[in-house]
C-alpha cells in the first residue's frame, strides 16, 4: 500500500551525499502465509511461482500482495527437488485463504511438475489442498507423514502433491521508501540497486513489478469514488501547479519501494539494506534524497524512522 508522505521540521541527515529526510514509513498490521512451490526443475517451478503471484501489488485492488522471496535448493525443499518460496499478505485470515486457494488452483495445479507445501509451520491452519482434492474426481488419495497430511490428485502428468493445509501469521505490510533523484534513469538505477539489496533480507517482498511503483497514492480524492490518488506533492510535472511540493527544482523523477515482512523487524532490515545501497552509489549517481510515506502516524502502528534505520538500531 502507498502512503502520504509527512515531513518534520528536524534537520536532515546526509550520506554520502544523500539526504535521509527525518520522517517515516508508517506499516499496517496483516495476515501472511509462505508457500514452497518445487517442481522438476527450476524453469518450471518459476514458472508456477510468477503466475501465483500475478497481479497481486496491492491489497487495496488485488485482494493481496505477493511475490516470490527465494529460491530453493533441492538439498532443502520438502521433496528433493527445486523450488521457489513465495510470499503473500493480505488484511484478513479470511481473504488469504481465498486467494491461497484460487491462486493455488489456477496457477500451480495447472504447472507440469509441480508440487505445493506450506513454508510456515506454526499458526493458523488455512486449506491448501485440502479442497483442491476434489478435483480428482474421487481418484484423490492422501498419505500422512509425521502427522501432517499430503493429497495426492491424478493429472496428465501423472499427480499434483499438496499438502492439506497451511499456516498464517501475523505480518506487516506498507513499509516503504522514496526515491527523489535528479532523472528516470538514475531513479531507476537507486531503485534497482535498493532493491537488488532487499531480495537478499529474508522474510520479506516487494510486490510491485521488479519491486518498484511510480504511482505513488495520497489518501482521498477530488473524486468521492476514489479512495485514493496521486501523489500529487511528489509528482515533478506538478511541482509549479499542486497547493504543495515536496520536490526541489533538481528533483524530476521520484519512484517509491514498498517492503512487506512477516516481522517488523523484517521490513526495517529489509528498508536499511535498501537505504544502505542507495547512499553507498552516492548522490552523485542522481539519487539527491530519500524520504518515506505516512499517514501521520494515525493508521498504523509500525513506523519506521529513516534516521533511526541510518543510526541508532531502533525497529531492528
Amino acid at each position: 500500500m502507498n502512503a502520504t508522505p509527512g515531513m518534520t521540521e528536524k534537520p536532515p541527515l546526509t550520506i554520502n551525499g544523500v539526504t535521509i529526510d527525518d520522517t517515516f514509513a508508517e506499516a499496517f498490521p496483516m495476515k501472511a502465509t509462505r508457500l514452497v512451490i518445487t517442481a522438476r526443475n527450476a524453469v518450471w517451478a518459476r514458472h508456477a511461482a510468477v503466475a501465483a503471484t500475478g497481479f497481486a501489488t496491492s491489497v487495496i485492488a488485488c485482494g493481496c500482495e505477493a511475490a516470490i522471496e527465494r529460491e530453493i535448493a533441492p538439498d532443502v525443499s520438502p521433496d528433493g527437488r527445486p523450488g521457489f518460496a513465495i510470499l503473500l499478505f493480505s488484511m484478513s485470515g479470511k481473504e488469504l485463504a481465498k486467494q491461497v486457494e484460487r491462486r493455488v488452483g489456477q496457477c500451480v495445479l495447472t504447472c507440469p511438475t509441480t508440487a505445493v507445501y506450506a513454508g510456515i509451520a506454526e499458526g493458523e491452519a488455512i486449506a491448501l489442498g485440502k479442497n483442491l482434492r476434489f478435483f480428482g474426481d474421487g481418484w484423490q488419495t492422501s498419505k500422512m507423514i509425521d502427522g501432517v497430511r499430503y493429497w495426492r490428485v491424478p493429472v496428465m502428468d501423472g499427480e499434483f502433491v499438496a499438502q492439506e493445509t497451511t499456516a498464517v501469521i501475523k505480518g506487516v505490510g506498507g513499509g516503504n521508501l522514496l526515491l527523489l533523484a535528479r532523472d528516470p534513469d538514475a531513479a531507476l538505477a537507486g531503485a534497482e540497486a535498493a532493491v537488488e539489496a532487499m531480495r537478499r533480507v529474508p522474510n520479506v517482498i516487494m510486490p510491485f513489478p521488479g519491486g518498484v511503483v511510480r504511482s505513488g497514492s495520497k489518501v482521498g480524492s477530488k473524486y468521492a469514488a476514489l479512495p485514493a490518488s496521486t501523489n500529487d506533492a511528489y509528482c515533478p510535472t506538478l511541482a509549479g501547479l499542486a497547493p504543495y511540493t515536496a520536490l526541489s527544482d533538481e528533483t524530476r523523477c521520484v519512484l517509491e519501494i514498498v517492503i512487506d515482512g512477516l516481522s517488523e523487524g523484517d521490513v526495517a532490515h529489509a528498508m536499511r539494506a535498501g537505504i544502505e545501497a542507495v547512499t553507498a552509489r552516492g548522490a552523485r549517481t542522481g539519487v539527491t534524497r530519500i524520504a518515506a510515506g505516512n499517514y501521520g502516524g494515525k493508521l498504523g502502528p509500525f513506523h519506521f524512522h529513516l534516521h533511526r534505520l541510518c543510526g541508532d538500531g531502533e525497529n531492528s
